[in-house]
Parts: C-alpha cells; sequence; structure tokens
C-alpha cells in the first residue's frame, strides 16, 4: 500500500506504525527524536566511539511484518465497507420492490371490491328478475283463469280486437 493513502507515519485507523514516509512527513517530535538518534549514530561512527555494531536499520523484519499485516487488516475493513455498501444497495431495491408490490396489493384489492360490488349488483338483478318472473306467473296464472271462465261463460275474452 503506497504512503499517500497511509497516515501521516504510518498510522492505519489510529495504530501507529512504522513506515518508508520521509521525515518531513513525521509530527515534529518524532522528527527530532530521529535527528537526535542520526546525529548519536553519526558521531559514534565518525568518532570511531560507541561499539562495534552498525547502525541501526529503520525496517527490521518485524517493522515490515507488523506493516503488512497492517495493510491486510486494513484490505478487510475496506472490503467489508464494500460488501456493507453493496447491502445497503439491496436493501433499498428490496424496499422500493416491497413498495411497488404494496400497489400492486391495494390494486389487486380495489379491483376485487369492484369485481365483489358487481357480483351483488347481478344478483340484485337475478332477484328483481325473479320477482318479476314470480309477478308474470302469477299474472298468466290469472289470465288463464279469467280464459276459462270465459269459455265457461261462452263469452269470448278477445271479442274487441
Amino acid at each position: 500500500m503506497g504512503d499517500a493513502t497511509r497516515g501521516v507515519y504510518g498510522a492505519v485507523n489510529g495504530a501507529a506504525a512504522y513506515s518508508p514516509v520521509p521525515s518531513h512527513g513525521l509530527p515534529w517530535r518524532l522528527r527530532m527524536a530521529e535527528e537526535a538518534g542520526r546525529s548519536r549514530e553519526e558521531k559514534a561512527t565518525k568518532h570511531g566511539s560507541g561499539g562495534s555494531h552498525p547502525p541501526t536499520q529503520p525496517h527490521t523484519m518485524v517493522d515490515r511484518t507488523l506493516e503488512g499485516t497492517m495493510d491486510g487488516i486494513l484490505q478487510e475493513i475496506l472490503a467489508v465497507g464494500r460488501r456493507l455498501e453493496g447491502m445497503d444497495n439491496a436493501i433499498t431495491s428490496l424496499t422500493a420492490e416491497t413498495k411497488s408490490m404494496r400497489l400492486d396489493i391495494a390494486d389487486f384489492q380495489s379491483r376485487v371490491t369492484g369485481l365483489v360490488q358487481r357480483v351483488t349488483t347481478v344478483e340484485g338483478n337475478i332477484t328483481t328478475f325473479q320477482d318479476r318472473d314470480q309477478e308474470l306467473f302469477y299474472l298468466r296464472s290469472k289470465l288463464i283463469d279469467l280464459e276459462d271462465r270465459s269459455r265457461r261463460d261462452n263469452v269470448s275474452f278477445f271479442r274487441f280486437q
């Protein structure tokens, strides 16, 4: 991971890790301590005092391992963020689909209500037709009775045609 994506001195989510960020990017206290350490090492090597060991390397294997671990953790955090963003998009899509389904259900319910009203109207018409049919049956039976009486009385019912 490049220096541009890290914090001032290798900070990843608040945890400080040594990074090959140039000294001018470090906070002033660290920079001062680093310069003081360098000047002590330079004096020791120039004057021959300070022992036989070479100056310390700023990047040990532990530092590299720690930096790799921090980079891995940061990559995992970014991957989880992308997954969460995908889930958020999916939830938004499902919410929109649910609203659409609710509208479809409401439309279906209104259509069913309309059909029930039509069936009720048809049932009312059938009842009316049945009532009229009964009335017609009654009138027909009365007419037949009148015809029978007229035949008995030998009077033509339809004489005035």
